[in-house]
């Protein structure tokens, strides 16, 4: 072993940095190899080894031998390919040890060291990278510095800009443009070009050439000429290949499309912006002396300072900072005086806002308003300097379109014209510079804006508005545009069309991406690692030096075609998976030497060279020859291909003999058609030549018959392809026009099942529709007609965004060449075997589908799932979107997982994104066709859920997905779905009758369907649902489903069915054979051509004729209205013609006009109004007739209304059930500016109204809101004529609308912004007053407007006015100025004068006085009252049917002075007093009192308001009347009413009966008798059957019981108990106001007196809280009266019988003695006690006391202790045993006893004080000998303290205390009371709660079983115990009751108080009778004002009157009575 091995083998040992920096070199040099081989076997980047290795190579590249220092570069290499970013760390050093020592080296060395650059980038040390450069570059040897820019280059354009910022780049280039050495300059220019290519030539222009010589600037200028295309990067640094080496292998083996990185590696355009350095400009204008110039007076300082600004801001990038001062400055001086000033201002802002970008943008809001308000200025350079900086503000980004809308709008409204259009220009600027995402937010702001500036009246502004539409129709399409484009009318719709159509269609398809793809492929980055490194030079950029770069882009180019390959489309990766050889096509050059030598003995040499002779004879007659030669040949096949080469050559294409040319054309056709496989290279051969002969006229048909031939050997297919390139690319248009022609022949003969249809079809876009020769675009159309012939409608799909003269074009075409839908077999068929994989990836049905799974991406299904409800629904529009891009035609890759994003949205809580998903599911189901059932993965089950919801639009927009599922399967796919949903409990009877309706209408369609016999189940059990709807529509469908199934099919499936649904179905069954056949012709006819296959037909009627521009709204909307001729169209009149014209058996009025918006002011129809008058007019309207009303050609329209109009007569109550439809019409048309069809109308609706009046109908509200506000409104039509018709017709309606209802909207019509609308609306107001004076009298205070529009400038209207005005003066007389409200001195001279000259035409004309006719009326209306009133109920009862409204009608046959009356009665108005008003509604018509209630509302309302003036009480005196006169009147008016007119009047009248009775003085005043009567109409009403049927009236139910309740509530307790208790009685039958129906009277009086039960058990409830309320003797007395009228007899039996009202009547009894036990009865004095028998009341009241005292629940009345319950009984027969002495210390110690509690010691104070005012002899403190001295204070300072309250008149509140005193019993029998605590608020409260519509319920009800009352029922009376049911809250205040005296003591008391009653003389002492012989006597009752407030105020007596609490005293008094005139004298 030599010296030097050992050397070596020992150095192995040695630590690696030893062996590194060894000094043999040897050593080292196997140090490094040895490094780069661990190195390459790590595979681990984290390896520790790394960490080691790292720090040695700075040391080792800088080896001063050169091999070694290659080793050591190598070993980095390896180093660095087997670390991570890790390395990093390393960077720094490594590379300034490179710049030291390598990069002079050799070129080997140099080559290496840029590798490891390279991996340096790689790796993200990026900025070590950059930082080494610019240390490179400042070498002085310029052999160091052009590496360095070439590895710059290097890194540049294989990392790209994103990886290596050019910022740094940019930098370093300007001292390269001058180094001294040339190859420097040269790679700095190439450099420079890269970095052209990665951020753009303008920013680097821009950047770096102010900094070149001009030698240098024009090179660089050439050399950029060459630079195209976008960069995209080859290599990716290393953490982005770690993360996808997966993904990498998958796409090279199966490469659909890009993968998603490497479409987010497009590169993004670089902002210049970004590359410059910002520059602070404010500090230099600070020194500029800017602030003082712009101060300055002088105009040309203030410029100067301002142009200061300008030039520091034109720098590309100022630095940020705070702009407010100087934006506040720039703001005063846009406004200056001197315009150049203002100009330099705003050139300013511009600059600004670039150098700024978003820092300027809250400045640039500040600034925009006043920006747009000077756009007004004419001065082009200040309109020019104000559109530039605007332009640039949003450039710059500064300004957001969705943020400033609310400056546009105000601009858009400014008054100078000027500035709204130029603002539209500004946004439509705006907008083409946006992208689409922004365009999408903004368009809902904006596209209502420029719809309102559509309507403009300046010209320009109307066509900015035109070009804003356009711009955002072209970036998101038509689809925002849709809703505002029905509005528009047909011209504005063509025009704004052919502004999109002209900007190059509406929406770029999606090619981009395929396109961003293919541009360059990423070579993978393994590749370039392991390859040898391939170095290039920055200078290779340069043209000179072209070569160098092809090596690179051959490399870029390899991949790119691979992905075009894997591209393709469905078909395409079908062809590569067979291995099948693709043949050869394009053919080779061939000399005619090696032709001829091909040919050998094939053909005579002669012949040969006879073809070249140049005589045309020789020529001809050598293809003769030639002809004759190869027709001999056998097997052929072999020389085919040599024999075309032959003739291609010679004679050739440019044969100019035509005859030659025929035979030449003739021997290929026969060649082509002979042999057994014809090459594609002949075909191409030939095919030139070929194309050109077609043009040729004269050999036109010998052409066209050989490229039939091609087409038989080779496919139509490839012949198309190698045509169109031909055929675009030619210069004769005669090639491309004869060439199309000859495909319509081919597509003819072979059908399109061979041909790329999208490719077809771009190309008749693209090129033959394009043509400007009209030959060519007319071959076209025929061509994509025989194209619709086998694909159908869906071809228009594709040419939607085709211009409108030829889509009408198309159309014609379409109609002549209708879709065959069992397309004949192809007439000729192609022999070459493989020409069926040519069928294109559309599948059968023709038309490609493409695959939408590349843009299904992840960010769009998680849009889908967003929290934020706009992004879903963006993300929903955004697969509408693709859909549309896709021409509604998809491939089902990729949607499984858009399905089930979808179905999740089907759940939304935003109804609105819900409706948006079912349209999008049911668009994707169409665009798939079948293959949908595979991948929507059952989401049909969750559509069908939709159905349940209660919206009338979500489960339309259900159904509308389902028939667009339909028509991409067929039904038996979807029957499994439908059945669960049938039977699915959730989805409402609305759901499953509208499924039900969907499903008969599908299977009406159908023939035989076998699999309906499934749905047979469901159906049977909908026939027992409990909605009616349902069980009709199921049974409809189930007569379908046995008509499609066939007997046999039902009969196998009965086992299934039971109960009722089998019978029905047995039924169905029967009669079935019978008419099967006669049913199916039936059908047959009126279907016509539709039923050859359902499904198809379905499909094609979808996609029927476009309405409103686009596509049809909804395929069910549009199914009745296909695309067929019109030829078709009257066959199928003719079978419709038998079905009558209006079907409204399905007709539910009143659920339409439920959601009709009552509005006074009209508002244009939005569009789904519009769709469902369509779909109501489809339902309701037959067939012909409904698609006439609803073409968009007008005279279609007068045609439908002509059919309308001949039927009239004839179709009346129909006519009145689709009314509102037809009116929703008329306003549709109103709508439009056709005048021909409106004069159409016009015409039509006078007639319309007069059959309504002769059938007597009245108008709904909801029919008047639909038209008048629509009529009034166009009723200021600019032509006169149309005006006069609508003039007639307004005031004809007035007829069948009342006068009173038409008015408001007359009202609103003087609003109008139309000055002929006012107008005519004015006169209208003149003719109502004229002719309807009494009707609107109430409305009389508008006039106030009419007077306002005297002011007016326009003198028509002032005219008008006046006219108007004058009219209410000759009808109101002076009233008329109340009415007129304030006006100018002006305005009130000019009305005085038209007065008075007014009164002297009356005069002239002897018409009388102004006003005096009204007079004359009311005068002859309080006369006459009675008759009028009775004539009038005459007249309504006489005429029969509803009566008109118009209250005129009533006076017609009244004897009055005719002269005087001009069809008026009294009008009520603010000058009618009070007793005018009562006398209208006691006397006038239901109609006419309403002014009269309107009066006393308003009268009530203001007294109500001033509690303290007198004007209540004058009204509390007419209260009995008014209420009076309104009982009379709630029958007249429900009668009236009844007869079909308007409820008003009855709302009026309960209305004001509720205002009265809400305040309680009010109803406190009215008498007894009133009330009785007003309670019996009440409650008769609220039990007639007829009022729930009435208009409205569930609200007047409800109304009836309000009112009830409030009655209750508030008027005199004690007049409603007897009037209730007399209602118990068996009622009048003249009383009831309906006539006699089917039941008795027992049963009508059964419920009367159940619901009377109801009110007397609302006022017993809270008798509790209020019996001292009540006149206890009066009521007792009712009760006494109602049992003897009954009788013993009758009162056993009844209550054997437990009848209601007996048991009421003793539930009052019951609780009277219970509230006041033994003090009862002191109650008496009414009931006569001594007669005999016995009255029947004495016996209950004693059966209650002892029932009650037994249960321990009586009311204590004295001092229990010393009281023995047994003492009152009547069964005590002992006379008194008591003296008057004890009884009155018995009364004094119950007294004091109340004293000492808490809670009622003011009421014992109260009633101790009364004693001592009574007896002031008896000395009260004898009793309290035993009492402390405290208490007899605390007795003295009380009784004095209510001495001084009776002298102020108070007194203590009568209301019960909240808890009873506690009694303290002394007696050792009884345990001290527990009452129960109810609360009696809340059952005051509880009874107000709820009343329902139907029944009177007083909540808690009286209910059936009677708990209630049983409950109260004592043991001896009937049944169970008695249970304390109302609670045992008694607050017994007044001690009172006969404790020990008997019943006769009693009697005796009462005989002596009624006679001296009856004498007149009652006793001093006797308390005032109330009543006398049953009546009201108005005593004290009427005056005592009742304590009722809860609060217990106090109230004042009245007039010396006794106060309330005497009332309540009454017991006590009587007691005290009969002690004053006994035994008590000597006290």
């Amino acid at each position: 072993m030599s010296e030097e091995e050992k050397l070596l083998k020992e150095a192995k040992k040695l630590p690696w940095e030893d062996r590194l920096l060894h000094k043999n070199w040897k050593v080292r040099n196997e140090a490094n190899i040895d490094l780069a081989a661990v190195c390459d076997s790590i595979t681990d980047p984290k390896d520790p080894r790394f960490r080691e290795f790292g720090p040695l190579f700075r040391k080792t590249v800088a080896d001063s031998n050169a091999p070694v220092q290659e080793k050591a570069l190598d070993a980095l290499i390896a180093f660095l390919r087997a670390a991570d970013a890790d390395a990093g760390r390393y960077a720094k050093e490594v590379c300034d040890a490179i710049l030291a020592k390598c990069l002079t080296g050799r070129p080997k060395t140099v080559e290496k060291s840029q590798a490891v650059f390279m991996l340096w980038v790689e790796l993200e040390a990026v900025d070590v990278f950059l930082d080494a450069m610019e240390k490179a570059i400042k070498n002085k040897v310029a052999k160091a510095v052009v590496p360095a820019i070439d590895v710059m280059f290097q890194a540049l354009s294989e990392f790209g800009a994103k990886v290596v910022p050019p910022k740094r780049i940019l930098k370093m280039l300007p001292e390269l443009f001058d180094h001294q050495d040339q190859n420097v300059r040269a790679s700095s220019k190439g450099l420079t070009l890269e970095l052209c290519r990665w951020i753009g030539k303008d920013p680097v222009k821009s950047i770096l050439f102010e900094k070149m010589r001009d030698t240098m600037k024009k090179e660089l200028e050439a050399e950029l000429v060459n630079v195209t295309g976008t960069a995209r990067p080859s290599r990716k640094i290393r953490s982005e290949q770690d993360k996808e080496p997966e993904q990498e292998a998958a796409s090279e083996a199966v490469g659909p499309g890009p993968s998603e990185d490497s479409a987010a590696d497009v590169p993004q355009e670089i902002d210049e912006y970004d590359l410059i350095d910002p520059v602070d400009i404010l500090t230099p204008l600070e020194k500029s002396g800017f602030w003082d110039g712009v101060k300055a007076t002088k105009w040309s300082e203030r410029k100067e300072a301002v142009a200061e600004l300008t030039k520091l801001a034109s720098t590309k990038r100022i630095a940020p900072g705070d702009f407010t001062e100087v934006c506040r400055t720039l703001k005063k001086l846009i406004t200056d005086v001197n315009i150049a000033v203002a100009v330099e201002a705003i050139q300013a802002i511009g600059n600004l806002a670039k150098g700024l970008r978003t820092h300027f943008s809250g400045s640039s809001r500040f600034l925009l308003p006043v920006l747009l308000e000077k756009l007004k200025e004419k001065k082009p350079t200040l309109s020019e300097a104000l559109t530039q900086t605007l332009q640039a503000m949003h450039k710059a980004g500064c300004l957001n379109l969705v943020e400033i809308v609310e400056d546009v709008k105000t601009a858009v409204k400014n008054k100078v014209p000027l500035v709204r259009s130029l603002t539209l220009n500004w946004v439509t600027y705006c907008i083409e510079t946006s992208n689409k995402a922004v365009v999408l937010k903004l368009h809902k702001d904006y596209v209502p804006m420029c719809m309102e500036c559509l309507n403009d009246g300046t010209p320009e502004v109307r066509d900015a508005a035109f070009s804003v539409l356009a711009a955002i129709a072209k970036l998101v399409g038509m689809r925002p545009l849709e809703r505002s484009l029905e509005k528009l009318d047909d011209v504005r719709r063509k025009k704004l069309s052919e502004m999109i159509g002209s900007s190059g269609g509406s929406v770029p398809n999606g090619t981009s991406s395929a396109t961003v793809q293919t541009s360059g492929g990423i070579a993978s980055s393994l590749e370039v690692s392991e390859g040898s490194f391939v170095r290039r030079s920055a200078a290779s950029m340069l043209s000179g030096k072209k070569p160098v770069q092809a090596a690179p882009a051959n490399k870029k180019a390899g991949p790119v075609k691979s992905g075009a390959t894997k591209k393709g489309d469905g078909a395409g990766q079908l062809k590569t998976s067979k291995s099948v050889e693709p043949e050869d096509i394009e053919p080779a050059e061939m000399s005619l030497e090696e032709i001829e030598s091909r040919l050998g003995s094939l053909i005579q040499a002669d012949t040969v060279s006879q073809l070249k002779s140049a005589a045309w004879k020789e020529r001809l007659e050598a293809i003769v020859s030639l002809k004759q030669q190869v027709e001999g040949i056998q097997g052929l096949d072999q020389s085919a291909e040599i024999l075309i080469r032959l003739l291609c050559t010679v004679p050739g294409w440019n044969e100019k003999n035509v005859q030659v040319q025929q035979q030449v054309i003739e021997v290929i056709t026969y060649v082509a058609s002979t042999v057994t496989k014809f090459p594609k290279k002949c075909v191409v051969l030939c095919l030139l030549g070929i194309s050109e002969r077609v043009a040729d006229i004269k050999t036109r048909a010998h052409a066209m018959k050989c490229l039939t031939t091609f087409s038989e050997a080779v496919g139509p297919g490839f012949i198309f392809e190698r045509l169109y390139k031909i055929m675009k690319e030619h210069k004769n248009p005669k090639v491309l026009s004869e060439g199309i022609l000859w495909m319509v022949s081919a597509v003819e003969d072979f059908g399109v099942s061979h041909l790329k249809l999208k490719d077809l079809i771009d190309f008749c876009k693209d090129t033959g529709l394009q043509s400007s020769a009209a030959a060519t675009r007319n071959a076209t159309i025929k061509l994509i007609g025989a194209l619709h012939k086998y694909v159908g409608p869906d071809i228009k799909g594709f040419l939607s965004d085709v211009k409108p003269a030829l889509l009408s074009a198309l159309d014609a075409e379409y109609e002549k060449n209708p879709f065959e839908v069992a397309s004949a077999a192809p007439k000729k068929t192609v022999r070459a075997s493989e020409s069926t994989s040519s069928t294109s990836a559309g599948g059968l049905d023709g038309l490609p589908r493409e695959d939408i799974s590349g843009k299904i991406t992840p960010s769009l299904l998680k849009g889908l799932e967003s929290p934020d409800w706009k992004v879903r629904l963006e993300s929903i529009e955004a697969v509408n979107k693709i859909l549309e891009e896709a021409n509604k035609r998809i491939q089902p890759t990729g949607t499984v997982e858009l399905f089930g994003a979808l179905r999740g949205r089907l759940y939304d809580s935003n109804k609105n994104l819900v409706m948006a998903t079912l349209n999008t599911v049911g668009s994707v189901a169409y665009a798939m066709g079948p293959a949908v059932e595979k991948s929507s993965k059952g989401i049909l089950s969750d559509i069908l859920k939709c159905l349940s919801d209660n919206k009338k639009h979500m489960r339309e927009c259900t159904l509308t997905t389902l028939d667009s599922w339909l028509a991409a399967v067929h039904l038996d796919k979807m029957v499994p779905y439908i059945m669960t949903a049938l039977t699915d409990t959730k989805i409402g009877a609305e759901g499953r009758k509208d499924l039900f309706d969907w499903l008969s209408k599908q299977l009406s369609g159908l023939v035989d369907f076998s699999d309906a016999v499934h749905l047979l189940k469901p159906t049977a059990s909908a026939m027992t649902d409990k909605s009616s709807d349902v069980r009709k529509a199921a049974e409809a469908c189930i007569t379908e489903i046995l008509r499609v199934c066939g007997q046999e099919t039902v009969t196998k499936n009965l086992k299934d069915l039971h109960g009722p649904a089998l019978t029905l179905v047995l039924e169905r069954l029967k009669p079935h054979g019978a008419f099967q056949e006669s049913f199916e012709s039936v059908k047959a006819t009126s279907m016509g051509l539709t039923s050859k296959s359902s499904s198809k037909v379905g499909k094609s009627a979808a996609n029927g004729v476009p309405k409103h521009g686009n596509r049809a709204i909804s395929s069910r909307a549009i199914s009745t209205k296909g695309s067929r001729p019109d030829s078709i169209m009257s066959v199928h009149d003719i079978a419709v013609q038998s079905q009558a014209l209006l079907n409204v058996k399905d007709s539910n009025k009143e659920d339409r006009e439920r959601t009709v918006v009552r509005r006074f002011k009209f508002e244009e129809l939005r569009i789904e109004q519009i769709q469902d008058l369509e779909n109501d007019l489809m339902k309701y309207f037959r067939e012909d007739l409904h698609r006439r009303l609803l073409s968009s050609d007008f005279k279609k329209q007068v045609d439908g209304l002509e059919m309308l109009h001949k039927a009239l007569p004839s179709i009346g109550k129909e006519i009145i059930e689709v009314l509102d439809i037809l009116l929703r019409w008329f306003v549709l048309r109103f709508c439009e500016s056709n005048t021909t069809c409106l004069l159409k109308v016009l015409e039509f609706l006078p007639e319309l109204f007069d059959l309504l009046r002769e059938e007597a109908y009245t108008l709904t509200e909801s029919e008047a809101a639909i038209f008048l506000p629509c009529l009034i409104e166009k009723s200021g039509h600019n032509i006169e004529k149309v005006r006069e018709k609508m003039r007639e017709l307004t005031k004809q309606i007035v007829n069948i609308y009342t006068a009173v209802k038409s008015f408001p909207y007359i009202l609103e019509g003087l609003r109008s912004k139309n000055n002929r609308t006012r107008i005519e609306c004015v006169d209208l107001v003149g003719f109502l007053i004229d002719t309807h004076g009494v009707e609107i009298g109430g409305q009389l205070k508008s006039l106030q407007i009419v007077a306002s529009l005297t002011a007016e400038r326009d003198g028509e209207i002032r005219k008008a006015a006046l006219n108007t005005l004058a009219t209410g003066y000759k009808i109101l007389g002076e009233d008329i100025w109340k009415y007129v409200g304030k006006l100018t001195d002006a305005q009130k001279s000019m009305l005085d004068d038209r007065f008075k000259w007014k009164a002297r035409e009356m005069e002239k004309r002897k018409e009388g006085k102004p006003g005096e006719a009204r007079a004359a009326l009311r005068r002859s209306v309080r006369e006459n009252g009675s008759d009028v009133a009775e004539q009038s109920g005459e007249v309504s009862r006489s005429v029969a049917g509803p009566i008109f409204t118009s209250s005129t009608y009533a006076y017609s046959e009244l004897q009055m002075e005719r002269q005087l009356m001009p069809r008026t009665i009294p009008s009520t108005n603010g000058s009618t007093d009070w007793n005018e008003a009562l006398d209208i509604i006691s006397f006038g018509s239901p109609e006419q009192s309403v002014e009269g209630m309107k009066v006393v509302c308003h009268e009530l309302a203001q007294a109500t308001s001033d509690p303290e003036g007198s004007a209540m009480d004058d009204i509390v005196k007419d209260a009995d009347r008014l209420v009076s006169c309104l009982a009379n009147k709630v029958a007249k008016t429900f009668d009236f009413s009844l007869t079909g007119a308007s409820s008003r009047s009855c709302k009026y009248v309960l209305n004001t009966l509720m205002q009265t009775f809400q305040n309680k003085r009010l109803a406190h005043a009215v008498k007894e008798s009133t009330l009785d009567s007003l309670i019996t109409e009440l409650l008769l009403w609220l039990l007639d059957e007829r009022v729930p049927r009435m208009d409205d009236g569930s609200q007047l139910l409800k109304a009836l019981n309000v009112l009830m309740l409030k009655i209750l509530d508030n008027a005199d307790r004690t007049s409603s108990f007897v009037v209730l208790i007399n209602l118990l009685r068996p009622l009048d039958p003249s009383r009831w106001p309906s006539p006699a129906s089917n039941e008795t009277f027992a049963s009508r009086n059964q419920k009367f007196s159940d619901l009377v039960v109801k009110c007397l058990i609302k006022l017993t409830k809270v008798l509790q809280s209020t019996i001292y309320d009540v006149d206890l003797d009066r009521i007792l007395q009712s009760i006494h009266v109602y049992l003897q009228e009954l009788g013993m007899e009758e009162i056993r039996r009844r209550a054997g019988a437990d009848d209601k009202p007996l048991r009421m009547v003793k539930t009052v009894l019951h609780e009277l003695v219970k509230l006041r036990g033994t003090a009862i009865k002191g109650h008496l004095s009414m009931v006569p006690i001594d007669m005999e028998p016995q009255p029947i009341i004495l016996a209950y009241i004693d059966l209650n006391l002892q029932t009650l005292a037994a249960a321990r629940m009586l009311t204590p009345s004295g001092p229990v202790g010393q009281t023995h319950w047994g003492d009152s009984t009547a069964n005590n027969p002992s006379p008194a045993t008591h003296s008057a002495d004890a009884q009155l210390k018995q009364e004094l110690a119950a007294i004091f006893k109340k004293i000492g509690d808490k809670q009622t010691c003011t009421i014992g104070l109260y009633e101790l004080y009364r004693i001592t005012q009574l007896y002031p002899k008896v000395d009260i403190f004898a009793q309290l000998q035993n009492a402390s001295e405290a208490f007899r204070t605390y007795i003295r300072d009380g009784l004095a303290q209510m001495e001084k309250n009776a002298a102020a008149g108070r007194t203590p509140s009568s209301l019960p205390m909240s808890t009873p005193p506690p009694a303290t019993l002394t007696s050792p029998k009884f345990a001290p009371l527990s009452p129960v605590h109810t609360n009696s608020l809340n059952d005051a409260k509880s009874l107000n709660v709820k009343a329902e519509p139907t029944n009177f319920n007083l909540p808690p009800s009286y209910t059936e079983d009677d708990n209630t009352v049983n409950a109260l029922r004592g043991p001896t009376l009937d049944h169970s115990d008695l249970r304390q049911h109302w609670g045992d809250q008694r607050n017994e205040r007044f001690p009172s009751g006969v404790t020990s005296g008997t019943l006769d003591a009693i009697r005796e008391r009462m005989k002596s108080i009624q006679l001296a009653a009856a004498a007149g003389n009652p006793d001093s002492g006797s308390r005032p009778l109330m009543y006398m012989n049953g009546n009201l006597s108005h005593g004290l009752s009427s005056q005592i004002p009742h304590a009722s407030d809860r609060a217990g105020a106090d109230n004042p007596v009245q007039g010396g009157v006794l106060p309330m609490d005497e009332k309540a005293l009454s017991g006590l008094q009587a007691r005290m009575e009969r002690l004053k005139s006994g035994s008590l004298e000597h006290l």
